[in-house]
Formats: C-alpha cells, sequence, structure tokens
C-alpha cells in the first residue's frame, strides 16, 4: 500500500489543514520540516509520493501552475486537486494524476472519467451534495474512473483514526479501480486496517509530523 504526503497549500506556503476548517488554516512551521516553503519543505521531507490540495484552486482563486509544477517534479507521482470546474482546468504534466473533486466538479461527473475522483466527505456526507459515498464509489466504477480518494475533510488533521474495518470493506467492495483514504489516519494500525481491507494507498501528513507513523515509510513510499 502507497503512503502519499498531503501538502496543503494557501498563499503560496504549506499550511495546517484540520476538519476543512480553511479560515483557520496557518503556515505549518511546527513540523519536521524547517519552513513552509513548498521548496523547502519538500526538500526535507522528500517523499515517494505527493498530494496537493490547492487551496486557493479549490476556494475558486487562481493556481499557481509553475508552484504545483515544480513540487510535482520532485517526487515520483504527485496527485493535485486544484479545484477543477471543467476538464479545461485539467493539467497535462508528466508525473502528475489530476484529482476531480466533488466539491467543485459540478455533477456532470462523466466528462472527467479519465482522472482520479475525490470523493470529498463531511459529516458523512459527500459534499456538496450530500450524497451516501458508497452510492458515489458504484457510480464513479460504472463511469470507468481509475481512481478514487475517499476523503474525510471532517477528520483531516484530527488523527481521529480510520473507519470501523466493516466499513471499509465496504467502501472498497463497491469500486474495482484504485483507492486511496485520506482524513485522520493516525497510526501504524490504521495503517494495518486500509492495507487489509484492500486500499491501494494512504493519505497522510500530520501522523508524520507528530510522530506517530515514521518519516522513513513517507520517505519509501510504504510501510517498511
Amino acid at each position: 500500500m502507497d503512503l502519499i504526503l498531503a501538502m496543503d497549500l494557501l498563499g503560496g506556503l504549506v499550511v495546517q489543514g484540520k476538519s476543512g476548517n480553511r479560515s483557520s488554516y496557518t503556515p505549518l512551521t511546527w513540523g519536521l520540516a524547517p519552513s513552509a516553503d513548498p521548496g523547502a519543505y519538500l526538500e526535507y521531507m522528500r517523499p515517494k509520493y505527493l498530494y496537493i490540495a490547492d487551496l486557493d484552486g479549490i476556494e475558486g482563486r487562481s493556481s499557481d501552475t509553475a508552484l504545483i509544477r515544480s513540487c510535482a517534479s520532485k517526487v515520483e507521482r504527485c496527485y493535485v486537486d486544484q479545484g477543477v470546474k471543467t476538464p479545461e482546468d485539467l493539467m497535462s504534466f508528466a508525473g502528475v494524476v489530476n484529482v476531480v473533486g466533488t466539491e467543485t466538479a459540478g455533477t456532470d461527473l462523466p466528462r472527467y472519467r479519465e482522472n482520479f475522483l475525490s470523493i470529498d466527505i463531511r459529516e458523512g456526507k459527500v459534499i456538496p451534495w450530500g450524497d451516501d459515498p458508497g452510492q458515489l464509489l458504484r457510480y464513479a466504477g460504472d463511469l470507468g474512473f481509475p481512481g478514487c480518494i475517499l476523503l474525510h475533510i471532517s477528520s483531516v488533521g484530527t488523527g481521529c483514526g480510520v473507519e470501523d474495518r466493516e466499513t471499509l470493506e465496504y467502501y472498497r467492495s463497491l469500486f474495482p479501480g484504485t483507492l486511496l483514504y485520506g482524513g485522520g489516519v493516525h497510526a501504524p494500525p490504521d495503517l494495518r486496517q486500509l492495507d487489509d481491507a484492500g486500499y491501494d494507498g494512504a493519505i497522510i501528513a500530520t501522523a508524520v509530523h507528530k510522530g506517530t507513523i515514521p518519516l522513513e515509510w513517507l520517505r519509501r513510499g510504504r510501510q517498511c
């Protein structure tokens, strides 16, 4: 199972996210890396895989495409959610996997089917529509999306842990493609539970900065 570093970008800096309350996000200056400058941050963290949430783009402001491209060039694979609203917003850089989030993409999901779909979940419901995550996962499979991310926005930065084994296995059974999990992953038992349930990757950040998941695992891109 892949381990993927989550990096939230806002105003050209790496910020600390918690529970999706973006008005309270501040530069990530307390973690392992000595700087919230994205370049310096990645030089220290050296992840194999990276997930970028471009919060400026997601909130309707201009994306810093040059910065995202620079960050993507430092890793083997980079998933990018830049708040895509139309297919014309998608990136075409080498090593970048476009992530289309339900928060911004609109209801015409078939037009994005060649990319990854981020099922953005708050309090158990898909935002902004209030759908059941399982129903949307099944629909994404029917449309032929190659991959999905179950992104529990309410759990981001909280260290609250992952969902119970039965729920994880239920979601996994609904989607045949690559399935990643983000939000609340806290410690190695969470990773084992996701791995045992058949997930292909976990998106993590706070747990690494707090030392509950080793940085070396993130650099190798897998549990050791």
